[in-house]
């Protein structure tokens, strides 16, 4: 992980020598190996990154330009009375497939064997989320009913994608600012349907199998309940969601937001667990656009597989990690993360962090 000069706050320092020891902690789930790295610790004003910012020009995703981009596959237009011109301005949230898939959605998928190497078509679905007709937004900016839709719009494409038999595990993940891997500047979301159930899943449904298997308990509503009962890790909570930072986490100011209640696939959610959902999801970005002034990060929903969404030992949620350090050799020859900030810091910084009343100031 490469890092852009540090700088140890003397809250993080032990008493002897002005450093401290370097901490190893284990993923309670997968079993994965974390290094955080406190005498390289880091507040949130030591971070040199690149900000989003917006760049302007052509915009295909933009209200008028809808032929620009292939025919919609779902658009909420609430002033239409339901009479409203599909692929015309008017909506609020639009999905359609990529214009460039990584995956084709005809065919089959021909599995066959080339010597020892397996392979197979790459079939699957390819689509963006565009999450408001607004371009110089974004999504912690935008009304929290406007990011009510936006899940929804997640949950209507997960339940008509499940139908297809082909399809195992839909991925539905949020690229924002170039060095989060965003290339469409205008706010949008993605989701690839796939024909297998991605590696880092499967290791995170083994890992949660076994610890069921040995204990009768989910093992992410027993994390849930422990951090709970010590918040020290703690951003935010309401009556459905919890909003923390990961006890071994890879990254620095890494958040996880879980379900309180026991639901394995998020297309399962109720109404008003959704309204609470954009609550928290609203909060946590709010909170870094303030604290980390307007970074880069990756969201990602984990859920269960399409065939298998009512899972006693599987807990769907929401992975959030903002763009402060660079994956580098170490990690990728080893397969350990270095974390220069502890969970306990990033929490309490995000926790103590006060939105403003009027947040269009923080637009770029």
């Amino acid at each position: 992980m490469a890092y852009y000069g540090w700088k140890a706050p003397p809250s993080l320092l032990a008493a002897q020598g002005g450093t401290s020891v370097p901490e190893l902690r284990k993923d309670p789930v997968v079993g994965r190996w974390v290094i955080i790295s406190t005498d390289r610790a880091k507040r949130p004003s030591d971070f040199i990154r690149n900000k989003v910012v917006q760049k302007g020009g052509f915009c295909p995703f933009c209200p008028g330009n809808e032929a620009k981009t292939p025919s919609e596959v779902l658009a909420y237009r609430p002033n239409s009375n339901g009479n409203g011109q599909k692929n015309s301005p008017g909506w609020t949230v639009r999905v359609v497939p990529n214009k460039f898939p990584a995956l084709g959605i005809e065919g089959t998928l021909n599995r066959q064997a080339e010597g020892m190497f397996d392979k197979m078509n790459g079939l699957g679905a390819h689509e963006v989320i565009v999450e408001t007709p607004d371009h110089a937004s974004h999504l912690a900016l935008l009304p929290q009913k406007d990011i009510e839709s936006v899940l929804w719009a997640w949950r209507d494409r997960i339940v008509d994608l499940r139908q297809d038999r082909r399809f195992k595990y839909i991925m539905i993940f949020k690229n924002h600012g170039e060095s989060a891997g965003a290339t469409m500047e205008h706010p949008h979301a993605q989701l690839i349907a796939l024909p297998i159930v991605p590696k880092h899943v499967v290791e995170e449904m083994e890992g949660a199998r076994q610890y069921f298997t040995l204990k009768e308990r989910c093992i992410f509503c027993d994390i849930m309940r422990q951090e709970m009962e010590n918040p020290i890790r703690v951003v935010s909570e309401n009556e459905d969601f919890l909003v923390f930072a990961p006890f071994a986490p890879r990254f620095p100011f890494e958040a996880w937001i879980m379900p309180k209640r026991h639901e394995s696939a998020f297309e399962n959610l109720s109404s008003h667990q959704m309204i609470n959902l954009a609550a928290s999801l609203k909060q946590l970005l709010m909170k870094c656009e303030v604290a980390l002034d307007s970074p880069a990060y990756n969201l990602v929903l984990h859920t269960a597989p399409l065939q298998e969404n009512s899972l006693d030992y599987f807990h769907w949620h929401i992975e959030f990690i903002p763009k402060l350090t660079n994956t580098a050799g170490f990690e990728w020859g080893s397969g350990f993360y270095i974390n220069p900030t502890p969970p306990e810091e990033s929490a309490k910084f995000l926790r103590e962090t006060e939105i403003p009343a009027d947040a269009k100031h923080l637009k770029s």
